[in-house]
């Protein structure tokens, strides 16, 4: 598996997306559960420019391990430039996999004014919370 993983890793960094995917899905096939493989998938769709499905793929790798820095990053760094352009950014939820992200035309938190992003931030954290003391108990 390992092998397999460095071998996509050095697709990606020579540009060879379509290899770079192919490793990384052939990971995640032998193990759904493989959230360095999922995040590998979302660096794939933002070398397409595929924002809406890395947030998809970088909120998997979160579900199966909240602990992982490179998902997390890619969500903040997502939801960031999404404030940026004004639309909206979903808030994580226990199935993010299952929810799609916000359009192009969607309004921002910025839109509705400071009380709806302090809003946002707060669901974010209760969501991570949720999600945290789900893992614990299990």
């Amino acid at each position: 598996m390992i092998e397999l993983l460095l071998q996509a890793e050095r697709a990606l960094a020579m540009g060879m997306v379509d290899q770079a995917e192919r490793n990384y899905q052939q990971a995640v096939d032998a193990d759904p559960r493989n959230s360095i493989a999922v995040v590998g998938l979302a660096r794939v769709a933002l070398e397409r420019e595929d924002d809406a499905e890395a947030w998809r793929l970088a909120n998997r790798a979160l579900e199966i391990d909240p602990e992982n820095a490179a998902a997390r990053r890619l969500v903040d760094r997502l939801e960031e430039v999404w404030r940026y352009r004004g639309v909206a950014a979903p808030s994580p939820s226990p199935s993010a996999s299952s929810v799609d992200p916000p359009g192009p035309g969607a309004a921002g938190p910025d839109a509705a004014g400071p009380d709806a992003a302090g809003t946002h931030e707060t669901e974010a954290r209760q969501g991570l919370m949720d999600r945290l003391l789900r893992r614990n108990r299990a």
